[in-house]
């Protein structure tokens, strides 16, 4: 059963930077998709950023591209999200996503498993 924790999460200051982290386990993920999602006070889940486990291509929203950057480490079955120049706009909690069918999807339906999520709190 595949298992995602994520962990990172806290409260900084406009422009500081945060990294979080997404501990995979559970099966081999060689072909999976890795996403991470976020979802504001009653806003719907957001698509944030993906990355194919194998070649390791990714995706950004609009939004965050240019500041957050997804990577994955094989050795230690994580992902991670680095995020700078954070904007209080970005507060919400992340949530990792994995999906076995190596596409890409944007929106949150299609992916398999989730994590519990990590709370980001922005400042101004």
């Amino acid at each position: 059963q595949v298992q995602l924790v994520e962990s990172g999460g806290g409260l900084v200051q406009a422009g500081g930077s945060l990294r979080l982290s997404c501990a995979a386990s559970g099966r081999t993920f060689g072909g999976y998709v890795m996403g991470w999602f976020s979802q504001a006070p009653g806003k719907e889940r957001e698509f944030v950023a993906a990355i194919r486990w194998s070649g390791g291509s990714t995706l950004y929203a609009t939004s965050v591209k240019g500041r957050f950057t997804i990577s994955r480490d094989n050795a230690k079955n994580t992902v991670y999200l680095q995020m700078n120049n954070l904007k209080p706009e970005d507060t919400a909690v992340y949530y990792c996503a994995a999906d076995y069918r190596n596409l890409i999807a944007t929106m949150p339906q299609p992916w398999s498993y989730w994590g519990q999520g990590t709370q980001v709190t922005v400042s101004s």
